[in-house]
């Protein structure tokens, strides 16, 4: 599905004959996910910024892979982009036979946005703060459960590494193929422990479902003010998830780093900076060569969890 952003008359004129025409910017899921919205969220602004209108094609399949898979293949001349996110990175540590190389294959561009995960509990957990958390995780091995939406998901990654940065924190992993029986069971205390992203655990914590016990960042974040870090219990432990831009491998230097410059200009703006903090995250920017090794050291990151922990796709 595809989605024309007009251009603003007052944008800019295209410069040194770039862009000339529109600029597609796949998404690599369905309309509505996180990916989605944030492409959405920028669009009018790179238009702006940019002098052509963005076009939104929404390409999704194979948790991602497959609207990557078409980026890749297409000519590096800036006219296709792709929004990716953390799940990129997760999908490359445990997926081998990827239709693409995750670095040989794409010129990072830049940073967008980044987002704490929320950890939170059931309210028959007895535990109100990250310390209480590991104390009785610690206390009683084996006995608590943590849900996530699959195999690779960012709720597995994130909670095996709680438990390894826990030093070996017994608590079982049960995989749900939906969100609405994985909540069901959360509140109903068959299991105990579920981390994900700030818009689908704020809103059952604000309305009294669950308990958020703290965040997944190494600072406190705007996205959940008043919730404590996990790092305060366990120091070093960091895990968020993060969205930015790449385009085909080979697409010319100077496209890049125009383009770089517009995605800093947008991110930069009070009113996006509102949006995305409304969806839970906060803009990042940075330079092509930040993003590029963000991508990097995630994916070995991810891979080197993966090997201890046994997180393999079944």
């Amino acid at each position: 599905m595809a989605l024309a952003v007009p251009l603003a008359a007052a944008a800019l004129p295209a410069r040194a004959g770039w862009p000339d025409k529109p600029v597609t910017l796949v998404v690599p899921f369905p309309p509505g996910g996180s990916n989605d919205i944030v492409a959405r969220i920028i669009s009018r602004d790179l238009a702006k910024a940019l002098g052509q209108p963005i076009i939104i094609d929404n390409r999704g399949g194979a948790g991602g892979d497959l609207g990557a898979a078409y980026v890749a293949r297409q000519k590096p001349d800036g006219y296709t982009l792709l929004i990716t996110s953390s799940t990129f990175a997760s999908n490359a540590a445990i997926r081998h036979n990827l239709p693409f190389d995750p670095i040989k294959s794409f010129a990072p561009i830049g940073s967008l946005a980044h987002s704490p995960l929320i950890v939170a509990v059931n309210n028959e957990f007895p535990a109100s703060s990250p310390q209480e958390l590991i104390a009785r995780i610690r206390e009683h091995p084996g006995k608590y459960n943590y849900a996530s939406s699959g195999i690779g998901s960012l709720n597995q990654f994130s909670a095996e590494l709680l438990k390894v940065r826990g030093g070996d924190l017994q608590i079982a992993h049960v995989p749900y193929k939906g969100v609405g029986s994985l909540v069901s069971d959360l509140i109903g205390d068959r299991v105990q422990v579920y981390i994900a992203s700030a818009p689908v655990v704020l809103p059952m914590v604000n309305d009294g479902k669950i308990k958020g016990i703290g965040i997944t960042s190494l600072a406190p974040s705007p996205v959940a003010p008043g919730l404590p870090t996990i790092a305060s219990a366990l120091p070093g432990y960091e895990y968020e998830t993060w969205w930015g831009v790449l385009a085909p491998a080979g697409t010319p230097a100077p496209i890049v780093e125009r383009v770089n410059a517009a995605l800093n200009e947008v991110v930069a703006d009070p009113e996006i900076k509102t949006q995305l903090l409304k969806q839970g995250a906060e803009p990042m920017g940075g330079t092509p060569a930040r993003f590029a090794a963000l991508i990097a050291s995630e994916i070995k990151r991810l891979r080197e969890l993966a090997a201890q922990q046994h997180i393999v796709e079944q």
